[in-house]
């Protein structure tokens, strides 16, 4: 009970304390109008009427102390004029209530039309209502409710609005408009056209004098086809830039770039990216991503770099790439016969479930859908991997057609659940695939291989075979087993497999980079290169030595 009253009486407290605000408010707003009535004007404060057809006054009348006048009715104060067909014109607190046909004017770049309007000289305060057309600059803006502070040459609107600036057209529910910087702010179902594009906001910031527009909050934008996404952009309708922040996405057919900050101009063609940028092309079935990319869709020049990553998922499984950077170039740009190039460079990594790479620079070229792999490459597929001073890949449809490995060529495979090893090394290696299969390995120049022949009732081995010779054929089932072996004249020894000395277990050759091997998508991310020992050295071409012309003799 005690509780209770309590309660009570903190709740007649409120009450009171509401009470006493309201009451003070109401005699603060009385004295200030007092004041006002009070105060003697100086003749330049004065509103002045200048012409009406008829005035009357009625002391004791509706209108109280207002002077009634009718037919071009004419008023001046500081050097705006305001036109009407009737007003009352209160001299003692220096306000007019005008009209039918209101027009204002002041100066040369500012005009108001409305049906009906109040002006009131002390606070300098113009509410127009109802048709309101204001001119400003060039600038038109179409409302039914304006209020213009003429004090802090400010104008806001609200029941809806509409500005008319050149080719641009906004509209919302409220709005202001600074005629001293010439800065508009739109909230609510705010719509802006403009000559190639449609924004959708609750909330836009517009600079007249640059024809620049800021976006806030959730924001939809259509132009030249594309759709943006955004909550923070600014777009200018004279130099066709764009800035989006805030996590913006823009869309184009099957194409989608997301980033927390992306910027356009298309007078240049440059396009970039910052901040987790993501960009998906649907069609094509791929996806590229990094901290930073930039394009030239004039050029066709592009850059990545920042955990740059390509996903390609066109295939059952997806592929991954990543390198430190990659640069794109195209060449013949939107003719019949266009192609492009991708570089990727330092620390490249590839993984998919089925093929695994590394490399320390790379090449894809569109027009022969070839993959170029070079210092130091090392591809996996399976229990086989293969690495040379360059290795090439073809690709038919996203699959494999052919694979080439130049100079210092070597391919090993690991038999299953044993501790040899298949190998085959030569100056150059070139495997050809049937349907993502390999059918047919040919080894050429110094060719040397060890290899263990299975027997095909129980899979044991029947025993190790040491080829040397100029050229090697193999020829691989649909199964991946090792069909037939075609060589010219060669050197070769068959030794039981109780009878293979360590010593022949391996080629010279020979090496086996497992623990370099990309295991999953992450992992693309984390370096593991050769170090310096087990790197290739780079075999120069022989060549043969210049002649001294200074040591021969006539």
């Amino acid at each position: 009970m005690k509780h209770s009253n309590i309660i009570h009486l903190c709740g007649h407290s409120v009450v009171i304390r509401v009470a006493l605000c309201l009451f003070g408010l109401s005699m603060f707003q009385w004295i200030e109008a007092e004041n006002r009535k009070n105060k003697r004007l100086k003749a330049d404060e004065m509103i002045y009427l200048v012409h009406a057809d008829e005035l009357r006054y009625d002391q004791f009348g509706p209108t109280g102390d207002a002077q009634i006048v009718k037919g071009r009715v004419h008023f001046t104060h500081q050097g705006s004029s305001l036109w009407c067909d009737s007003a009352y014109f209160y001299q003692t607190s220096n306000s007019v209530k005008a009209f039918g046909n209101v027009r204002y004017v002041k100066g040369k770049e500012l005009s108001l039309k409305a049906d009906r309007a109040a002006y009131d000289g002390m606070r300098q305060l113009l509410e127009a209502r109802k048709n309101v057309v204001l001119h400003h600059s060039g600038k038109t803006l179409y409302t039914d409710s304006l209020d213009y502070d003429r004090f802090n040459d400010y104008a806001y609107f609200f029941e809806g609005g509409r500005l008319i600036d050149g080719k641009d057209r906004l509209v919302s529910d409220w709005g202001d408009y600074n005629l001293k910087t010439r800065e508009a702010t739109f909230w609510y179902n705010v719509r802006m056209k403009s000559a190639n594009r449609t924004i959708t906001t609750d909330e836009l910031h517009y600079d007249t004098r640059q024809s620049k527009a800021h976006v806030v909050g959730p924001s939809t934008i259509v132009q030249n086809g594309s759709i943006i996404h955004t909550s923070d952009a600014y777009f200018n309708s004279k130099t066709d830039k764009a800035e989006m922040y805030g996590r913006s996405t823009v869309t184009e057919k099957d194409k989608e770039i997301t980033g927390d900050s992306l910027y356009y101009n298309k007078r240049t063609g440059l396009a970039s990216g910052l901040g987790n940028v993501v960009y998906v092309d649907k069609l094509n079935k791929n996806e590229l991503t990094g901290q930073r990319l930039f394009y030239n869709e004039k050029t066709g020049y592009g850059f990545a770099t920042g955990r740059a990553l390509v996903k390609d998922y066109s295939q059952r499984d997806t592929l991954y790439l990543h390198a430190d950077s990659m640069k794109l170039f195209t060449f013949h740009l939107n003719t019949d016969s266009m192609y492009r190039k991708v570089h990727g460079f330092n620390h490249v990594k590839i993984y998919r479930k089925d093929v695994q790479a590394i490399c320390d620079s790379l090449v894809f070229s569109s027009k022969d859908s070839c993959i170029t792999m070079y210092h130091d490459p090392i591809a996996w597929s399976g229990d086989r991997q293969i690495l040379g001073e360059v290795i090439k890949i073809y690709m038919n449809d996203s699959t494999v057609r052919e694979a080439h490995v130049i100079n210092q060529a070597l391919s090993v495979e690991r038999i299953p659940q044993q501790k040899y090893f298949n190998q085959l090394s030569s100056k150059e290696i070139s495997a050809y695939f049937t349907d993502g299969k390999i059918r047919r390995t040919v080894a050429s120049g110094n060719a040397k291989a060890i290899f263990y022949p299975v027997d095909d009732k129980d899979s044991t081995l029947q025993g190790h075979i040491y080829i040397e010779t100029d050229t090697i054929k193999m020829y691989i089932s649909p199964e991946r087993r090792l069909e037939k072996i075609w060589t010219p004249k060669n050197t070769g020894v068959m030794l039981p497999m109780t009878q293979i000395p360590a010593s022949k277990l391996k080629l010279p050759e020979f090496a086996w980079f497992e623990e370099l091997r990309p295991t999953d998508p992450q992992d693309v991310f984390v370096w593991r290169g050769k170090g310096e020992d087990n790197a290739l050295k780079i075999i120069k071409r022989h060549q043969a030595p210049l002649q001294n012309l200074a040591d021969t003799t006539p």
